[in-house]
């Protein structure tokens, strides 16, 4: 076989109109070529509709045109063009379909099921054939796409082997020859069944030797391919030496589908030779094209003229896979002829056009349709509650879409509706808090910044980074809220606003809205000290306050340093701060810097905990505590502010420290201080407890001695506390130290270390990582024990 015989034959020029009448024409054939190259994998219901939908997609868009240097008319090219061009669209989409989907590759449009056309609720398939029909099928489903694709051509368009080769490569498959051989193999197996089969060849004029060429539809007597089978390659020398061909055409592309004579559409012409079979039986002549023998009317094709290829008697007979010339009268009576596979093409087996009905899984049915129907319920309720606001989404920026309708509510959430506190007001009223603030800022009257606000308060979405202190509701406002400042702080526009039991700030970049930012604050019941300042930026580790209007200066006082002066820090004229550090977050604390304050009725000392409302530090007894302004509270604060760390977060409103026992240590090392932290919360519970033990040396920060969370010790409700630590004398000895607050009698530690002391101090001496427990003695008798 030469080179030539791959290059594909030229299709054109055709005409949308033209390939249009082709598929009309001669759509059954089509989508039985379809069908049989699908693979069976898909099922039959699946490849039914695939067929259809292959043949339905292969119009062209627009006129194809001829080649640019035709070629050299062949015998076979005398096809229609229009159906050779539609016939190799089904093909190639068929091979397509026929594909593994991959996970790197793109997928193509045919590898999917198809669109249209769709059936619901029933399941489609041909009318079931017999045990040959059943036996084709399962050898072809073992064969690859292009190997069942060129079975069908040889066996079902009666295409020789080299139209077989051309059709194929312009169809795109990539080794025609290999996929011929693969039909070649089936063809070998038809031969040998149909030899094999009760009355295939009995009587007195049966040849003498099987021709397995025989039944191999549009065989021709071929150098035999590598890969064939050896029977097949000599069965068809035989059939060629022993006369067969010389009843039927020798052109290479031997065709009886469209276009040619003895072709058939559907079960018009010579399938399954049931004519040939009665003219034989009778002694008769097959008619010309076969279409008369069968006794039925000739197809759109079967009756056509004949281009290229005379009808002859041998057209009936190849057609059902017997040599010309035979006969059935030498049959075994009774016992009916073995048809040839590629006559069983032409079977209803194969006809997707012939379909019987069946329901679907009716219960699985059932329940995908109930499913179906709550999925639309549910996404109908949503659609709806997305769709309720009636200003869109996009003015709110990245809040969240609203999920009711309430006049209460949406009067919270108009920014017309929120409350300005006039600055006179403040002056003559007998309360100094939140409540008399004014608004202030820049963007006060920006009514969009405002709408956002309330949005993204009201209904903060995925994007918007939110914190709240323990203890704090984070829902929309009950009502409309107070503005307290709208304005451009750094690189943001931030706006603030109070409640009446939150403080709430809303912060957004100047450019557009990603990274907003929600924070709450509980501040109920604040007075004139908890309500001097707001926390109205953080940024690079710097902050930013918002005072009230009654402060009159502000300065930075670092808790670490208690000898060196304060440093003045200028306000703007809204009252916001200039950028202080703030307090160290981890690592090594080498500074903690704290606001101070002046108003008309003191000094107050305030530190930022990470919340939006800095926590007042106090010192003195639980009953009389006072503002951390002296030269004591400095020295003490100095010693003991790195474990504010310990009560960041937690929603402290205040913070107050004292002395609750000095002691005289072992062999004359000085004298050490017990100290006692409480941390109180805005919310009255959870509050924090730390009793920290400082040694004779200025520079030693406090040891941490004890610490609890919710316990009312060192506080007003009781004031009483009891700690103890393991420390080691300068000599090396190492000491059980324990200290009461004023009121116990007698202290006792056991387990590892035994000892008793009459009063609120004890030392006894131990050993280095021993561990003992604590207990006190009240002068009432009540027994306590240590904070824990």
């Amino acid at each position: 076989m030469s080179t030539q015989d791959l290059v594909p034959s030229p299709v054109g020029p055709v005409d949308v109109e033209q390939a249009e009448a082709a598929l009309v024409e001669r759509y059954p054939r089509l989508v039985r070529i379809a069908y049989l190259v699908l693979p069976p994998a898909l099922g039959r219901n699946r490849r039914v509709l695939t067929a259809h939908a292959l043949v339905q997609r292969s119009l062209p868009r627009r006129r194809v045109p001829a080649p640019t240097v035709p070629g050299p008319r062949r015998d076979e090219d005398a096809v229609d063009p229009g159906y050779a061009y539609v016939r190799g669209e089904v093909l190639r989409q068929a091979l397509v379909a026929g594909l593994p989907l991959r996970r790197l590759a793109l997928p193509r449009r045919a590898q999917f099921p198809p669109l249209l056309p769709h059936v619901w609720g029933l399941r489609l398939f041909p009318r079931v054939g017999g045990a040959d029909e059943l036996a084709l099928d399962q050898r072809l489903s073992r064969l690859s796409g292009p190997g069942r694709a060129a079975y069908v051509l040889r066996g079902l368009e009666r295409q020789g082997d080299p139209e077989v080769l051309r059709v194929l490569a312009a169809a795109g498959v990539e080794d025609p020859a290999a996929a011929l051989a693969e039909a070649d193999a089936v063809d070998a197996v038809d031969a040998v069944e149909a030899s094999d089969a009760p009355g295939a060849a009995e009587g007195p004029d049966a040849p003498a030797g099987p021709a397995p060429d025989a039944f191999r539809v549009g065989g021709q007597g071929a150098p035999r391919r590598p890969g064939s089978p050896a029977g097949a390659t000599a069965g068809a020398r035989a059939a060629s030496d022993g006369g067969a061909r010389g009843d039927r055409s020798d052109r290479v592309g031997e065709q009886a589908g469209p276009g040619r004579a003895g072709g058939r559409s559907g079960d018009a012409g010579s399938g399954r030779g049931r004519g040939d079979e009665r003219a034989g039986a009778d002694g008769g002549s097959v008619p010309p094209g076969g279409g008369a023998a069968s006794g039925r009317p000739p197809g759109p094709t079967g009756g056509g003229p004949t281009t290229g290829n005379p009808p002859g008697p041998a057209g009936a007979d190849a057609a059902v896979g017997r040599p010309s010339g035979s006969s059935r009268a030498g049959s075994a009576p009774g016992l009916p002829r073995r048809l040839g596979g590629a006559a069983l093409l032409e079977s209803d087996e194969f006809d997707p056009c012939a379909l019987q009905a069946r329901p679907t899984d009716l219960m699985r049915r059932r329940q995908h349709a109930r499913a179906a129907f709550v999925a639309v319920v549910a996404l109908v309720v949503c659609g709806t509650l997305l769709g309720l606001p009636g200003d869109g989404w996009g003015r709110n920026g990245a809040a969240a879409p609203s999920y009711a309708r309430n006049p209460a509510a949406e009067a919270a959430l108009d920014p017309g509706a929120v409350k300005r506190v006039d600055p006179a007001v403040w002056p003559g009223s007998t309360r100094q808090d939140f409540s008399v603030w004014p608004a202030r800022g820049g963007l006060t009257g920006d009514s969009a910044l405002l709408r956002r606000a309330l949005a993204v308060w009201a209904r903060p979405g995925g994007s918007v980074r939110s914190s709240a202190t323990p203890g704090t509701p984070v829902g929309p406002p009950m009502g409309p809220p107070q503005l307290l400042f709208a304005g451009r702080v750094d690189a943001m526009r931030v706006v603030l606003f109070h409640d009446g039991l939150r403080a709430v700030r809303y912060a957004e970049p100047v450019e557009g809205t990603a990274g907003a930012a929600l924070d709450f604050a509980r501040t109920d019941a604040a007075d004139a000290v908890g309500s001097a300042a707001l926390v109205v930026s953080r940024a690079a580790g710097n902050v930013r306050y918002l005072t009230a209007p009654w402060v009159r200066e502000t300065a930075v006082r670092d808790l670490l340093a208690p000898a060196r002066a304060p440093r003045p820090l200028a306000r703007d004229a809204d009252g916001v701060t200039d950028p202080v550090p703030g307090p160290a977050r981890g690592g090594t604390c080498t500074r903690w810097n704290a606001l101070r304050v002046r108003d008309g009725s003191g000094t107050r000392l305030l530190t930022d905990l990470g919340e939006l409302a800095p926590a007042r530090l106090l010192w003195g007894p639980p009953a009389a505590p006072v503002d951390a302004t002296g030269t004591e509270a400095r020295e003490g604060w100095a010693r003991t502010a790195c474990q504010l760390a310990e009560v960041r977060g937690h929603g402290v409103r205040s913070v107050n420290a004292w002395r609750f026992a000095r002691q005289a240590l072992p062999g004359g090392a000085g004298h050490g201080t017990w100290v006692c932290t409480r941390a109180e919360t805005w919310r009255g519970t959870g509050s924090r407890v730390l009793a920290q033990f400082l040694v004779p040396s200025p520079g030693v920060p406090a040891a941490l001695a004890a610490r609890s969370e919710g316990s009312p010790a060192c506080g007003v409700r009781d004031p009483r506390v009891l700690a103890g630590v393991l420390w080691q004398a300068p000599d090396g000895g190492w000491f059980v130290l324990a200290a009461g607050s004023p009121g116990f009698r007698s202290l006792e530690v056991s387990g590892g270390v035994k000892g008793r002391s009459a009063g609120p101090l004890l030392a006894v001496r131990a050993t280095a990582g021993a561990r003992a427990d604590l207990n006190g003695t009240l002068a009432d008798g009540t027994r306590r024990t240590a904070l824990r």
